[in-house]
């Protein structure tokens, strides 16, 4: 008896709370929702700053997942498979990208330099049909006293230029660093991120898999049934400017691809004014020539994109992609460009779920 009071008296008990706190069920959760809510809250501040690179990956991951599959096959590992993968994407697509857009941000800006500088609208087409060397800057020219005078007047803007432009360049590399750690990281460990995800958030389930496959709608649709699209179009129009004798081809047709991205009119921007500079700068059988091979660029339109879209089609009006490109843009800056289509995307689906959930909160007429 003794000893069975003994051992009731050594069970620790739950020491009773202070007057005045004590703890009720209610009490408990809402204070870890706060908790739990400002920390995502600074976890999202946290990654604001690389979420463009972080959702491209994402996408490019979910693209790349079939021949990660295909190499995990071949060398039975999933993270070497990863590794390799990755290495290919870099070499493949991201360098050339890279150099790409270092190589014609120049020659960009001075077109756009020379239309600016135009006097009229004639003077603006023949300019995209001439050479644009005139008054080009000759060094042995050069007087040492004019050096010194031009050092003088704008050696403050030339370093402001420099550090902007060493200020981008480093902006690119973090981005790109990040972009490539998190394609390997969600290629190798996507399956199993995607099931933490689905445990851990607060949604349904199925709400959950139907936002999730609405980020990969997007993805894919945005890459291949819109990017792969508008890369065709411009390939097609850039071989065009070169065989027209276009100055500037490689620009003009960075430029017709992000033409073709606007509905009805799209690539029609670019090639048409191009046909019009070549006539009036006297070369009708070149202006002729621009001519068909801009109606075969606007054929790779209607032709290209319904097969691409079978991959990769986007459940949006082309009106509403175009618009969220731009208000994207003016909000995210150059990656609004994918991130505004997305977010719009997600907004609609949202919507419909929430009419789902409370059909009485909306009217029925």
């Amino acid at each position: 008896m003794s000893q069975a009071y003994s051992a009731r008296a050594q069970i620790p008990t739950k020491p009773e709370p202070p007057a005045g706190l004590v703890e009720t069920p209610a009490r408990k959760p809402f204070a870890l929702r706060v908790l739990v809510t400002t920390l995502c809250l600074a976890a999202v501040a946290a990654l604001v700053p690389f979420w463009a690179p972080l959702v491209v990956a994402a996408w490019a991951a979910i693209l790349a997942a079939p021949l990660h599959r295909a190499v995990v096959k071949r060398i039975h590992r999933r993270k070497g498979a990863a590794a390799v993968v990755t290495v290919l994407l870099v070499v493949v697509f991201l360098v050339p990208l890279v150099v790409v857009t270092l190589s014609l941000s120049a020659s960009a800006v001075e077109l756009g330099r020379r239309l600016i500088a135009s006097g009229s609208g004639t003077e603006a087409l023949r300019s995209l049909a001439a050479n644009g060397d005139q008054g080009a800057f000759d060094l042995h020219k050069l007087d040492p006293k004019q050096g010194i005078e031009l050092a003088r007047q704008h050696g403050a803007s030339a370093m402001g230029v420099a550090k902007t432009l060493f200020g981008a360049v480093t902006v690119m590399v973090v981005g790109a660093v990040v972009f490539v750690s998190a394609f390997y990281t969600f290629l190798f460990e996507g399956p199993r991120l995607h099931e933490w995800l689905l445990l851990h958030s607060p949604l349904e389930r199925g709400q959950f898999h139907r936002l999730s496959s609405v980020f990969s709608e997007v993805g894919r649709g945005l890459l291949i049934g819109v990017g792969l699209t508008a890369a065709l179009q411009g390939t097609v129009a850039t071989i065009g400017y070169v065989v027209c004798g276009v100055p500037q081809p490689l620009v003009l047709g960075l430029v017709t691809i992000f033409g073709s991205l606007i509905p009805s009119i799209g690539s029609g921007l670019v090639w048409a004014p191009v046909t019009a500079g070549l006539l009036i700068a006297g070369r009708p059988g070149a202006a002729i020539a621009m001519l068909v091979i801009g109606c075969v660029v606007s054929l790779v339109d209607n032709l290209v994109r319904p097969l691409l879209a079978q991959y990769g089609q986007l459940h949006m009006h082309g009106l509403l992609l175009f618009v969220a490109m731009l208000g994207g843009i003016a909000v995210f800056g150059a990656a609004g460009l994918l991130l505004g289509p997305l977010v719009v995307r997600l907004a609609v689906e949202g919507l419909k779920m929430l009419r789902e959930a409370t059909p009485e909160s909306f009217p029925t007429n």
